[in-house]
């Protein structure tokens, strides 16, 4: 059974950390949503690569726009937490919920303010105020993973 929690990726620029964060999905039994248009030719051959044979494993739901994955969102009754390091509030004061979708930006820009400001959440990882970010594939692992604990999802995949 897939997890409640989803993971959406918003306009990406990299195949190789789409890919991962396909094979995240297929690991931890999480829909992943990409929202086009995409930096690069969304295929498998451009995807392999980095998914491997998981991407056969992986629930990938395809949004031709923003405006149409919210529009989904939001006839699903489903909460969207954007991961950002605009972001006051850390994923760890966050308290998760089943129906929750996490959002990564595109890796060169995140997301428009625009798209920012329809989020119910946003969310940023703690880390050294010298430093900009982290790799898009790595924040998702971990955000993703405290979401599930939060969730007991891990249960189920045990």
């Amino acid at each position: 059974m897939a997890s409640p929690i989803a993971l959406a990726l918003y306009q990406p620029d990299i195949a190789l950390n789409t890919g991962t964060l396909l094979r995240l999905g297929a690991c931890l039994d999480v829909a992943v949503h990409v929202i086009h248009p995409t930096g690069f030719p969304f295929s498998r051959a451009t995807l392999k690569r980095s998914g491997l044979d998981y991407l056969d494993h992986t629930e990938i739901v395809e949004h031709d726009s923003f405006g149409q994955f919210d529009a989904w969102r939001r006839s699903e009754n489903r909460r969207l937490a954007l991961l950002t390091t605009k972001a006051s509030a850390s994923v760890y004061e966050a308290q998760f919920a089943p129906g929750d979708i996490l959002m990564m930006g595109r890796e060169s820009a995140g997301v428009p303010d625009a798209v920012a400001r329809t989020a119910d959440l946003r969310l940023r990882i703690p880390m050294r105020q010298s430093m900009r970010s982290l790799n898009v594939a790595i924040s998702a692992a971990i955000v993703l993973g405290e979401a599930l604990r939060q969730t007991n999802h891990f249960a189920s995949l045990s």
